[in-house]
């Protein structure tokens, strides 16, 4: 009876020992091995892909009939033609870090071909940083105005400034694909020539035409000076109140999508400008004046 009872309890544990010693290999293989009922990603088609690095560049170049900045025309500035050719290029780098802000450096350039002085006009070199935190849109930055050949002038225009901008993407609360009007208020301080501010506030909204691959912005802004007497060589006879506003609309015409050039490239458009400018009835700076142009705008 012992015996029995010892020659089966050993062939039990010859059983466990075997079944230990070679499992079900379903049971062993790594989960990395184990055969998915998913079809394997497929490598991006020639249509498909973007630039999804860490740097972005934005290049715009354009023909302007005035150089209106913040209100002023420097064409009427410089005593030149009223509706001179102002040619004009912005560079823009910026670092793509996710959900950290995104910082980014560039220089605008204008060549007016009538200013009496320097045709090479302004270099504004510029730095900031962008973060978003839906739905707001924070920016932070620094510019610099430099204008060749007119340092000498007493006071120079040269100046720089800090600027603070938050914009309102919308489209968090009207649960759209894009932002609908992208309100915003900027505040920049002279700390250099006015030590005053230049406060604006404005909004926009793009009508999107999917089947021409076209992009309509309409834009309107009004802008408030304080303590703010110089711009560019014109000095304010008043240098607090309400200085311009603007109404505009820029018209983007996307060659990329025409093409159908792959988006790997970078995307590449054409655009038109149409803007009034008007001054408010007062002694602030700020001219009235028509002005407008065309462009290409490259972003990759």
């Amino acid at each position: 009876m012992r015996a029995g009872l010892l020659a089966t309890v050993m062939m039990s544990a010859m059983s466990v020992s075997a079944f230990a010693a070679d499992p079900p290999s379903i049971m062993s293989a790594p989960a990395s091995d184990v055969p998915s009922v998913y079809a394997p990603p497929e490598p991006p088609g020639e249509n498909e892909g973007a630039n999804n690095g860490g740097v972005n560049v934005d290049l715009t170049v354009k023909y302007l009939t005035d150089d209106v900045y913040r209100g002023v025309s420097h064409d009427r500035a410089i005593g030149g033609d009223t509706h001179a050719s102002n040619f004009q290029a912005d560079t823009k780098f910026t670092f793509n870090f996710g959900n950290f802000p995104h910082p980014y450096f560039g220089v605008f350039t204008n060549v007016a071909d009538s200013d009496p002085v320097s045709r090479f006009q302004e270099i504004r070199p510029y730095i900031g940083v962008n973060y978003t935190l839906r739905p707001l849109i924070f920016d932070v930055s620094h510019i610099s105005y430099i204008y060749p050949e007119r340092e000498r002038l007493d006071p120079s225009p040269n100046s720089s400034e800090v600027i603070f901008k938050l914009t309102l993407d919308d489209s968090y609360y009207f649960l759209t694909p894009r932002p609908v009007l992208s309100p915003y208020v900027s505040g920049a301080y002279d700390y250099d020539r006015n030590k005053g501010w230049y406060l604006e506030a404005g909004l926009k909204h793009d009508f999107v035409f999917e089947d021409i691959s076209c992009t309509l912005t309409t834009y309107g802004d009004v802008a408030y000076i304080s303590n703010f007497a110089q711009q560019f060589i014109l000095t304010s006879p008043q240098d607090s109140g309400f200085q311009h506003w603007d109404l505009g609309l820029i018209g983007d015409l996307s060659v990329t999508d025409l093409l159908k050039i792959p988006p790997r490239y970078g995307n590449l458009s054409v655009q038109g400008y149409f803007t009034y400018t008007g001054r408010f009835d007062n002694d602030v700076l700020a001219n009235s004046v028509l002005w407008g142009g065309v462009g290409i705008h490259f972003k990759y």
